[in-house]
């Protein structure tokens, strides 16, 4: 269930909010009178959702270059990574 706050409740009860954040790596959704206006979460949890983010983006390129014939066999790909590293480029 979520957990929504007014904006005055933010003002008032911050360090609660962010306790609250910080323990549940959950959001709290801010309202305005008492319409949505803010979902407010700790920075690891929204560092983790953009990473997921990431992920899913380039989940989708891939997805995307082996529907257009774009792919290579694991040996060669396996290959330029190991010579990427010896060359220090990864």
């Amino acid at each position: 269930m979520p957990n929504i706050k007014s904006s005055t409740d933010l003002r008032n009860s911050y360090n609660e909010i962010s306790t609250f954040c910080h323990e549940s790596r959950e959001p709290v959704f801010i309202t305005k009178n008492g319409r949505g206006d803010l979902a407010v979460m700790s920075i690891e949890t929204y560092e983790m959702l953009r990473g997921k983010l990431e992920l899913y983006h380039l989940l989708d390129e891939g997805r995307t270059a082996v529907k257009e014939g774009r792919k290579r066999p694991l040996e060669e790909v396996m290959r330029d990574i190991r010579q990427e590293i010896i060359d220090g480029k990864i």
